[in-house]
């Protein structure tokens, strides 16, 4: 997979909307809501071209019953992948475009992303300063995603906290 950052581009709200438009297909009732989550939801902040997604549902156990649909999405289904009360999907093979996280209503895990996201809307400075680490994580990380990620990790680990006393607040 290649790790790349890239410029803000506006239509990444149009693509987040088209594909929630196939989600709430797919998901019927079970949807609550789905939210635009990641660095491709902060209005100018440079980011990787994959749009990430919040699924809001009801019932994750019918979430499951419905992997052959997400599958004939051209989604692979992760199960939980390392998070306790998600189902993650990838879409787009080692040419990503899209990842879902999809939670139960309630799991704390979407404030946390909400609380993230908003708190870089609301703070341009420090969203700059994230779309540095981002870029020079991108640098470093030869194409690896996991060094990619690591790289980025203390930014989060820092902010995340004050965005979540931010967003109870």
């Amino acid at each position: 997979m290649i790790v790349e950052v890239v410029p803000y581009n506006p239509n990444w709200p149009a693509q987040f909307e088209a594909e929630a438009a196939i989600l709430r297909e797919i998901l019927g009732d079970i949807v609550i809501t789905i939210h635009h989550i990641g660095s491709t939801s902060v209005p100018g902040l440079q980011a990787k071209p994959i749009i990430d997604m919040i699924p809001e549902v009801t019932d994750i156990e019918a979430l499951d019953a419905m992997a052959s649909q997400f599958e004939a999405h051209g989604y692979e289904v992760m199960g939980a992948y390392g998070i306790p009360g998600r189902r993650y999907f990838r879409k787009g093979g080692d040419h990503r475009t899209h990842h879902i996280h999809a939670f139960a209503s309630g799991d704390p895990n979407i404030d946390r992303h909400l609380a993230f996201r908003d708190y870089l809307r609301a703070h341009p400075v420090v969203a700059q300063e994230y779309g540095r680490v981002k870029e020079e994580s991108a640098r470093r990380s030869n194409n690896n995603i996991e060094d990619y990620c690591d790289a980025k990790d203390p930014f989060i680990k820092l902010h995340e906290p004050k965005a979540l006393a931010w967003y109870t607040s």
